[in-house]
């Protein structure tokens, strides 16, 4: 069983694969990073200096004071943070395509051959030399 097991960790494709995995994670961190610390804030600028993330329907206020026994947190709809994720989306999105774009772009296009002749040509060809 463990022979079976080391076979299959070693094969091409898991390794393939746990590399993938671990790339697709840094390249989220860098992209969450550049919407949240670079695009987010220009966002924010154009709206007036607004940020999203504070919006929210406050359904119970917070009761007695942060840090002190029996403090209750406000209860809220934060529909701003909602609002904040469903930009986010939009930006990743678009960087991502961006990004799958331009490595299309480096990838050497497709390269049809030249049909040759037909059997049919190849034929008569051997057919017309034989004649001579």
């Amino acid at each position: 069983m463990f022979k079976e097991f080391k076979d299959f960790i070693l094969t091409g494709n898991v390794i393939d694969f746990a590399v993938a995995v671990i790339l697709a994670g840094a390249v989220g961190l860098v992209v969450n990073g550049f919407v949240n610390d670079i695009i987010m804030p220009v966002v924010g600028h154009f709206a007036g200096g607004m940020d999203f993330a504070s919006l929210a329907y406050e359904l119970s206020p917070a009761m007695g004071t942060e840090g002190e026994d029996g403090y209750v947190a406000a209860n809220a709809i934060r529909y701003g943070a909602w609002i904040n994720t469903i930009i986010n989306l939009i930006i990743v999105g678009f960087v991502l395509f961006m990004m799958v774009r331009a490595y299309n772009k480096t990838k050497d296009p497709v390269v049809e051959e030249a049909a040759g002749p037909s059997q049919e040509d190849l034929l008569a060809e051997i057919r017309d030399l034989l004649k001579k």
